[in-house]
């Protein structure tokens, strides 16, 4: 019986899925801290949708404590702890410039011909989302194709839908690829090794339907031109900045990955098997950056050295070293340049700096400070008429490196060192008087800023985490445990034994399809996921049909994502706040047409293998 709880509870939690998809913001002025920008979306709609239910008594304590510790075999906390310490490792790894040299292996291999160029990027970029999952693709293959497209006169639509429909179609490989992933195999009981198994050939169906399909919408030359006027190469040692750290990582994660899927067949709970490999991995982090800073590889911490100055990202410093000729040749100098130069300058923000991570990239507040401190803020650095720069042009490694005939110096050389997250100047105390604690606030942003330099792997990694993928996915789960505890579930679950008949091959196709559309408006492919598989589980189908219900939603959570709006996953709300704040503005409805056709491609195609694959097996 649906009840006036069950109605609100359904209300609300479409209302916060709402706020998820466009995020609504306002001022309002907080004592001891001035006027301060609000903004309900991603990380606090869901929050306050279960504060209202729960003083409304729609949901209980028992809910929230179930959507935090688990029930029915799914276990939030294992999935959020697992997810944590592969990004940490997959994170690390990035911070060497491993990806980058990749990138400039590949551009070199794709020479002047723009075809041949176009499907080497998107077979790295999925080769490299299979291994370590969407989000570090997302965060450095946007930023390489935005500097390459900018430096070669190309048009970045192509190549940047191209880089994220790559990078989430590869994700459904490895069940640690997305999270999602993990939610089905908790979900569903799925062994780690054959959830593989399911899922390649979809996965090898899907991405060769999104190429063909990219190809084809694609195919003038204005997007993808069959010659490039391009005869510069690019050095990858340019952009591996510690060859070392890059060794031992890749063989670190590839190591953790083996163990994890064989003590999956002993039924070892993955977190136990990744939290002490991340661990390792932070302990050697932490003690080679010792090494390197008491040996001088890593320059000493000094105040009075701006951090704008210092933190040159050294991919957009190869990349105008090395392509000099065919800039000036394409005129493309001017866009190039302002690229490099789009944000904006900003202010000190007030110790404790709230370390940013891909959260807060994906709130419309903090988008330009994360991104800023995260990507080594090559704004100012890129500015020779900045005063930070006028003041230092005698003195700065980067005027040098940037200027028009010059040549960028080793790749062993303290400019390309990974930088921390960047703090502005550290202001005296006695500068801001109305500031709370202004001398706590300053010893305590130059405490963080030594360390920052002392080990700078760890202190690039550690604003990059998915944080705010914790309070998210919590809010997730307490919600739908919501939506049981209100009887929503049952009558969904009912919804879809009517609908399907109990039969196999319509149960793959309903929820594949109604899966990839729940991924745009029911809080990213995150929260569809969940749903779903609490659908799956209450309609009590039998052991072969529910296995392959999982296998199709596995598919649609991350075909999912290549959808119509962006917060179909956090990593769409990531790619789109990167674009912006390098001045590239794709709009809703053009992220939408371009995705609609290798969408419909991969979903025919992904949906017919899996139906095909049950087929055969039962």
């Amino acid at each position: 019986m649906i009840t006036r709880f069950a109605i609100v509870t359904l209300i609300l939690f479409f209302i916060s899925t709402i706020f998820v998809i466009q995020s609504l913001s306002f001022h309002v002025s907080i004592p001891f801290i001035g006027r301060r920008k609000v903004t309900i979306g991603l990380m606090t709609a869901p929050i306050m949708a279960i504060a209202i239910l729960w003083a409304s008594q729609c949901l209980g304590a028992i809910q929230i404590r179930n959507g935090i510790v688990g029930t029915d075999n799914i276990k939030p906390y294992n999935i959020l702890i697992l997810f944590i310490s592969l990004a940490y490792m997959a994170i690390t790894l990035d911070v060497t410039g491993i990806l980058q040299a990749a990138a400039f292996w590949v551009s070199n291999k794709g020479g002047s011909s723009g075809r041949k160029l176009y499907f080497y990027f998107y077979l790295l970029l999925t080769v490299i989302s299979m291994i370590v999952g969407n989000d570090p693709v997302i965060l450095s293959g946007t930023v390489f194709l935005v500097y390459y497209t900018a430096a070669t006169g190309l048009h970045p639509d192509a190549w940047l839908i191209s880089e994220f429909a790559a990078a989430n179609t590869a994700s459904m490989v490895l069940f640690v690829g997305n999270p999602t992933n993990v939610v089905i195999c908790e979900g569903f009981r799925i062994n780690n090794a054959a959830f593989t198994a399911y899922t390649i050939l979809p996965f090898v169906a899907c991405s060769i339907a999104c190429y063909l399909a990219l190809m084809f919408q694609y195919r003038d030359g204005k997007h993808v031109p069959r010659k490039l006027n391009v005869s510069s190469q690019l050095n990858p040692r340019d952009v591996l900045r510690d060859p070392v750290s890059a060794i031992f990582g890749s063989l670190w994660l590839a190591t953790c990955l083996i163990v994890v899927i064989v003590l999956s067949f002993f039924h070892v709970d993955v977190w136990k098997v990744v939290l002490p490999f991340a661990g390792g991995k932070f302990i050697f982090d932490i003690c080679w950056d010792h090494y390197r800073y008491t040996t001088g590889r890593i320059p000493p911490f000094n105040q009075d050295i701006s951090d704008d100055i210092e933190a040159v990202d050294p991919m957009a410093t190869a990349i105008r070293r090395a392509m000099s000729d065919d800039i000036r040749r394409n005129d493309t100098l001017k866009s190039f340049n302002s690229t490099l130069l789009h944000h904006d300058a900003g202010t000190p923000e007030p110790f404790p700096p709230s370390l940013p991570t891909i959260a807060d990239y994906l709130t419309e507040s903090s988008t330009k400070k994360s991104f800023n401190s995260s990507h080594h803020n090559t704004l100012e650095a890129f500015t020779p008429s900045h005063p930070k720069l006028a003041d230092r042009s005698t003195e700065s490694p980067t005027q040098n490196v940037l200027g028009e005939g010059s040549r960028c110096d080793s790749p062993t050389q303290t400019s390309h060192i990974p930088r921390p997250p960047s703090l502005s100047k550290v202001p005296p105390p006695s500068s801001s008087p109305s500031k709370f604690l202004p001398k706590l606030r300053h010893q305590l942003r130059l405490q963080y800023k030594k360390l920052a330099a002392h080990f700078p792997t760890f202190f690039t990694a550690l604003p990059r985490l998915p944080f705010g993928l914790i309070p998210f996915a919590f809010s997730q789960f307490i919600l739908i445990e919501a939506l049981e505890h209100q009887g929503w579930i049952n009558i969904f679950a009912r919804w879809l034994v009517i609908a399907s008949g109990r039969q196999m091959m319509p149960v793959v196709w309903l929820v594949g399809i109604f899966g990839v559309i729940l991924c745009n408006i029911s809080g990213t492919n995150i929260g569809a996921t969940i749903l779903l598989t609490k659908i799956i589980r209450a309609s009590d189908f039998s052991e072969s049909t529910a296995r392959a219900a999982a296998v199709s939603l596995a598919v649609a959570s991350n075909i999912g994502a290549v959808s119509f709006t962006f917060s179909a996953s956090l990593a769409g709300l990531l790619w789109v706040a990167i674009l912006k704040d390098k001045g590239i503005t794709i709009k809703q409805w053009k992220f939408a047409m371009w995705n609609a056709l290798p969408l419909f491609a991969m979903t025919g195609v992904g949906l017919g293998v899996v139906s095909a694959m049950m087929a055969v097996l039962y």
